[in-house]
């Protein structure tokens, strides 16, 4: 039984004794996938690397340094999930409410690390809304999903405002059905 590339990435970070990844790490692993899987089928965008490895607990930083020294680890652990809408909207919640303590203290580097988190979320939502192999409802999902996340992104202070008009939108309740529970 051959190996899947997500095992090989694990493989090959677990060969790496990482417990965190950095950027320069991704594009180890990149250039390692290549060697392994060949110029056809080893090239691997570093946004799936790092949801790979996230997804396996090893946090992606920018650098070693930059990781707000794990002083919020706890805060940013498993801040992304989105496999429906209402899980989206519980993830929105809670980075608009680190953002605000963040915003509060003035602790730019956990608020950059906040923007990074939403930033990647709607790069995983994006990603799976163009996946053809994903059923197109879930596909649709994902797509609403990272329309949130980017208008997070765009307007924090006015975002839940839009959120309710926009789940109260004919074009959502069409595509979606009634809202679901307020968070």
């Amino acid at each position: 039984m051959s190996k899947t590339k997500k095992s090989l990435i694990l493989e090959v970070a677990r060969g790496m004794n990482l417990r965190r990844a950095t950027l320069s790490d991704l594009d180890g692993i990149a250039r390692r996938l290549i060697v392994q899987l060949g110029p056809e089928e080893g090239p691997t965008s570093l946004d799936y690397l790092a949801s790979v490895l996230e997804d396996a607990g090893i946090p992606v930083v920018e650098s070693q340094a930059t990781d707000t020294e794990g002083r919020y680890e706890e805060e940013f652990r498993d801040l992304l999930h989105f496999s429906t809408l209402y899980d989206a909207e519980v993830s929105l919640v809670r980075l608009d409410e680190l953002w605000r303590k963040f915003q509060k203290v003035a602790d730019r580097r956990a608020l950059n690390r906040v923007r990074a988190v939403a930033q990647k979320g709607q790069r995983r939502a994006m990603m799976i809304a163009r996946n053809a192999k994903v059923a197109s409802n879930k596909r649709a999902e994902k797509e609403e999903i990272a329309l949130w996340f980017g208008r997070w992104l765009e307007l924090p202070d006015a975002f839940f405002d839009w959120l309710e008009l926009r789940k109260q939108s004919p074009e959502f309740q069409e595509r979606f059905g009634p809202a679901g529970p307020a968070v």
